[in-house]
């Protein structure tokens, strides 16, 4: 089974057969999966929150990061891609038990350099909470 196809089997489940111990231990629930396209729902934990009860910011580009590289895992290369850079813009915060939307594509998908963008949004995506882009390089395994 290809690496997409074992992504699609948990559309609408936690997606506990992560090959990541970090992404496991974040919980996400696979929306929707295709080839260079990821989204996965979170639910704010308290353990994510800063000390004004809001999502922390390093949680935020975890949470980009982690979900960047399951949209490579959904590529099938046969490379390992490993990330190069994060910018990542916020604009909103989230709260503890609130459901955030995380969506990653790939924007441009080289030789050697994979650019994705990710948006993170409120559950209903009427709120926009961050946008990041990351560089990735891919090295032989």
């Amino acid at each position: 089974m290809d690496k997409l196809a074992k992504l699609q089997i948990f559309i609408g489940k936690e997606f506990t057969d992560s090959p990541s111990p970090f992404m496991r231990w974040l919980n996400p629930i696979v929306v929707s999966a295709e080839e260079g396209h990821l989204e996965f729902l979170y639910t704010v934990r308290a353990e994510w929150l800063n000390p004004m009860g809001n999502l922390h910011g390093g949680v935020t580009a975890a949470i980009m990061d982690d979900i960047i590289g399951a949209t490579m895992f959904s590529l099938n290369e046969k490379n390992f891609i490993v990330t190069v850079n994060n910018t990542i813009d916020y604009f909103s915060t989230a709260k503890e038990n609130d459901e955030v939307l995380a969506e990653a594509t790939i924007i441009k998908r080289g030789k050697q350099f994979v650019n994705a963008q990710c948006e993170i949004w409120n559950a209903d995506k009427s709120r926009l909470i961050a946008r990041g882009t990351s560089n990735l390089f891919k090295i032989n395994n």
